[in-house]
């Protein structure tokens, strides 16, 4: 530790620190643009010079490392007449527009300016003009002449987001901040760079010009998206959402969000919302009052008991409901007698169920520190964008990360060693993984691996988990969809204990944890809506792009005598009977349980949109219309505190990711047969983002293609751009193809949870393509 002094108080800070490190411990203000912690050191800004003891001239307090004994002086007649002048340059071009400029109100540079600033300025020439760029539909840069190259944005892409979409072109009064070649921007992390702008250069789009930051009420939230529980700021004007913001949460997600976090607000005032409860009669939508579709789906669930038995009812929710709400559904499904209530609609193993209660395995800050990752099944990047950005910190300090997936999906991580395999071989090479760490460790592997063969890919993954300190195995989404799900969690299991790893599920949505300790699942599950039932209750479901398989979701609602639906928005209207109009994450309170088995809480931000009504106390009505027990509560808090007991947040010791099943090996297949690699694009995951305008604007949101092999493409005929026909099961869908060098020859990789591709079958399993018109 070195000891320094600044303006008369006396710190210790590690070596190797610099002044600004000390001035912030001591809770010491030095003005500043171009640095931020999260970013390195560029020193390009010179706002933060200070005044130090035996150098002749001011220096930077970002870029000027500590050494015992310095003394410094921030606020010293020359550290201010520094800054003054430092201040004065900064203004010579800056374009004095702040009454129309959306920073106004939260802009460092006016802060600052008032502080340092001139009330006049020297200069009379001519102010510098930069053109305005088109970066897309989420940030604007129409005012690219306010920016004063403090190069944040830059940082930022290069450093955390793990993609250059803005550099810095020309020198002097020439120099500015611009995309490449006239791209847009579209790293699914790119609003933070709203944030980090020190000026008005960069702002958000779809806020533009909608209100002023001193209109604005701010409330606490919580993300209702993947599973980390970003901590939000909901900004409020008027009784409607105009802004989403960062909560900084260290433990969570430091400072970022997603842009699915940021933007899919938008949604909240689609012309899709659906504001009224809706009967259907004589195949006419009429809208009614609350008590007669209540009244109306009692009576039908009380009939269809009557006349099929409980069994012939079930209620699906998605991850994404609130643990309030999770609550009530399995407690109105099981009061009617039925044991149908599931949340886990996209998978299609069970075998693990009463067994283990997933979750991430450690903190989630812990994630930042791994030496060794190996992730298996997992679109990290757009499934997971903040954890990726803490595996991306990892690896650039120094961590190793392995990956066993179906496609070699560009992660913006080095990767040190990957397998990528058809599906239906993930078993075999992880079986192959098995094998290599039992080799180098010389123990014993389990029964029926003795002739497994293992690979240089395999021994690489082996020996890179068997080095380092700190280390994890993962399973992401696709591999707890895979329809074996089950016998890779006891193969990654042994691993990660065989490597003294650490071994966890990056998990899906916003509260699967939650709906796992909750027990909303059957006690028989199978694969959702693969027995057709007699009514349907969903919560929070679009079948046709949540289940695993659409064709039979599809069929089976068809079928069905009564399929309630409660939603934000209108869906469903062709096989539905009743919608009901639910609360989205703002207009509700609830909770959530994140990966990391964090119960964190939130109230609504605004009132619930016309007859729109919090889903909880919907289901505790329709409790009490069929004269169920225990449905008298008050509050969401009522029902939480129920649910996991009163102050408690900390749900991790309640977890479980240790199953007893026994390892089974598996060889590798022909590959002569096509199979199907899926992935749920990051903005068609849930009801709010396939709804927010701005998003579905983005390349992420672009209609879902074909992608294949340029082996497969050759032998079938067909090149980029052209139309291919996919067929599965029942259905089939034409699509364009890509050519994907990333994918194994025999598979095919086909997004789900678009309406381009609901006429698929199952997310896994195979699948035939062919020239368009050259089909049956």
């Amino acid at each position: 530790m070195v000891e320094i002094e600044i303006d008369g108080k006396k710190v210790e800070v590690p070596a190797g620190s610099m002044v600004m490190d000390a001035a912030n411990k001591l809770g010491t203000y030095i003005p500043h643009f171009c640095y931020h912690k999260k970013l390195s050191i560029a020193a390009s800004c010179r706002m933060c010079l200070v005044e130090v003891e035996k150098a002749p001239k001011p220096l930077p307090a970002c870029a000027t490392p500590v050494s015992a004994g310095m003394v410094v002086r921030s606020h010293s007649d020359k550290a201010v007449q520094a800054q003054k002048s430092v201040m004065e340059f900064l203004l010579i071009n800056h374009p004095l527009d702040c009454p129309i400029c959306d920073q106004g109100g939260e802009c460092q540079l006016q802060d600052l300016a008032v502080g340092y600033g001139k009330s006049e300025s020297r200069y009379e020439e001519e102010k510098r003009v930069v053109k305005p760029k088109d970066a897309g539909p989420l940030v604007s840069m129409q005012e690219m002449a306010r920016c004063i190259h403090c190069t944040r944005c830059v940082r930022f892409g290069q450093e955390v987001a793990g993609v250059m979409e803005l550099g810095m072109l020309g020198r002097g009064e020439h120099a500015e901040i611009t995309t490449f070649v006239g791209e847009a921007v579209n790293s699914e992390m790119s609003g933070n760079m709203i944030d980090l702008c020190p000026v008005g250069a960069l702002t958000s789009k779809p806020f533009r010009y909608s209100a002023r930051t001193w209109e604005l009420s701010r409330r606490k939230s919580v993300s209702p998206h993947d599973g980390l529980g970003s901590n939000l700021i909901v900004q409020v004007k008027q009784g409607e959402v105009k802004r989403v913001l960062p909560l900084e949460n260290e433990a969570v997600n430091e400072c970022w969000i997603s842009d699915k976090d940021r933007f899919s607000y938008e949604a909240l005032g689609s012309a899709e919302r659906l504001t009224q409860p809706m009967l259907k009669q004589g195949n006419e939508w009429k809208e009614v009052d609350w008590q007669t579709a209540l009244e109306y789906v009692a009576h039908g669930l009380k009939n269809i008991k009557h006349e099929h038995g409980a069994d012939a009812i079930a209620s699906y929710a998605t991850p994404h409901s609130t643990v309030e709400e999770l609550v009530l559904l399995q407690k109105l499904t099981r009061g009617v007698g039925s044991e149908n209530i599931d949340f886990r609609l996209r998978h299609s193993d069970f075998a693990l169920d009463g067994q283990v209660a997933p979750w991430l395995g450690m903190p989630v800050a812990d994630v930042s520190n791994l030496q060794r990752v190996f992730v298996i099944g997992s679109f990290l990047r757009k499934d997971h964008p903040l954890l990726a950005t803490r595996l991306r910190a990892a690896v650039k300090a120094g961590g190793k990360l392995s990956v066993l997936h179906g496609a070699d999906e560009e992660n913006l991580i080095t990767a040190a060693n990957k397998i990528i395999a058809a599906p239906s071989d993930w078993l075999a090479a992880l079986s192959g993984v098995v094998a290599a760490v039992a080799k180098a460790k010389e123990v014993a592997a389990p029964a029926g691996f003795e002739s497994v063969a293992v690979s240089d890919a395999a021994a690489a993954i082996a020996a890179s988990l068997l080095g380092g300190d700190n280390k994890a195995v993962f399973l992401g989404n696709a591999a707890a969809q895979h329809p074996q799900a089950s016998a890779l969690h006891a193969a990654a299991q042994w691993i990660a204990e065989q490597t003294g790893a650490k071994f966890g599920y990056l998990t899906e949505a916003a509260n699967t944890v939650g709906g796992y300790l909750l027990g909303a699942t059957a006690k028989n599950a199978a694969p959702a809506f693969s027995a057709p039932k007699k009514a349907y209750l969903l919560l929070n479901a679009e079948p046709e792009l949540d289940a695993v398989n659409p064709q039979a979701a599809k069929a089976a609602l068809q079928g069905a005598d009564m399929v309630v639906v409660l939603s934000a928005f209108k869906h469903g209207m062709d096989y539905a009977d009743v919608l009901l109009p639910i609360a989205p994450f703002a207009e509700t309170s609830g909770s959530f349980v994140n990966c990391e088995g964090r119960l964190q809480s939130f109230n609504g931000t605004v009132k619930p949109l016309a007859e729109t009504r919090p889903a909880w106390k919907v289901l505790r009505v329709l409790g009490n219309i069929l004269g169920l027990a225990g449905f008298d509560y008050e509050t969401s808090e009522a029902i939480r505190d129920e649910a996991f007991g009163k102050g408690v947040t900390d749900l991790s010791s309640k977890l479980n990711n240790n199953a007893k099943l026994a390892p089974v090996a598996a060889a590798f297949g022909a590959g002569d047969k096509l199979e199907r690699v899926t992935d749920v694009p990051i903005y068609f995951a849930d009801a709010l983002a396939r709804r927010s305008g701005p998003l579905q604007a983005t390349a992420d949101a672009a209609a879902p293609k074909a992608r294949l092999s340029a082996a497969l493409a050759q032998q079938i005929g067909v090149k980029a751009g052209d139309k291919v026909q996919v067929s599965q099961g029942s259905g089939s869908a034409i699509l364009e193809a890509q050519i994907d060098a990333g994918l194994p020859a025999n598979v095919v990789r086909v997004a789900a949870a678009h309406a381009s591709t609901a006429s698929l079958g199952a997310m896994f399993g195979s699948i035939t393509v062919v020239k368009a018109g050259e089909g049956k």
